[in-house]
């Protein structure tokens, strides 16, 4: 079975991708009036996974009149494992960062790669990361992934 479509960085959500609404403040904080000013901010997530190949997470953040404050899609590359299936080397990309209230944004491309410790495999270290400025591809690319997940939710 080759990997799924949509586990690939900005690719498009699958149909039947489930996006949750979440407050940002925690439920204390709210019902105890001390979240301040992210008392009405919402974040809203969509979760994939397909353990052989990798997972995906989108996360966007609005404030309390729904305007849209920031945004990533992350990917996460299962690419070696050990002969039980463990994950020993994982590729992780995202482009993420904050989108300002004249419509721009301002945020990053990350890669890093990661390797498993053989005698802890809940540790790791980078092998390698790259970091970079977003193309305005992948920020166009990023805005119609947040536009899909957020007329899921409405």
């Amino acid at each position: 079975m080759p990997a799924p479509e949509w586990l690939a960085l900005l690719s498009p959500l699958p149909a039947d991708a489930i996006a949750e609404r979440k407050p940002v403040a925690s439920a204390e904080q709210i019902a105890s009036g001390t979240a301040g000013p992210i008392a009405g901010w919402q974040s809203i997530s969509v979760n994939l996974s397909e353990p052989k190949y990798g997972l995906r997470h989108v996360l966007i953040t609005l404030d309390e009149t729904g305007q849209l404050l920031s945004g990533g899609d992350n990917v996460m590359f299962v690419r070696e494992t050990t002969s039980d299936g463990e994950a020993m080397v994982t590729e992780h990309v995202n482009v993420g960062g904050r989108f300002e209230s004249d419509g721009s944004f301002l945020g990053t491309h990350w890669t890093t790669i990661l390797e498993a410790n053989g005698d802890d495999p809940g540790e790791s270290a980078a092998r390698s990361y790259e970091k970079r400025a977003p193309t305005d591809e992948e920020i166009a690319a990023l805005r119609r992934i947040i536009n899909d997940v957020l007329n899921r939710v409405r």
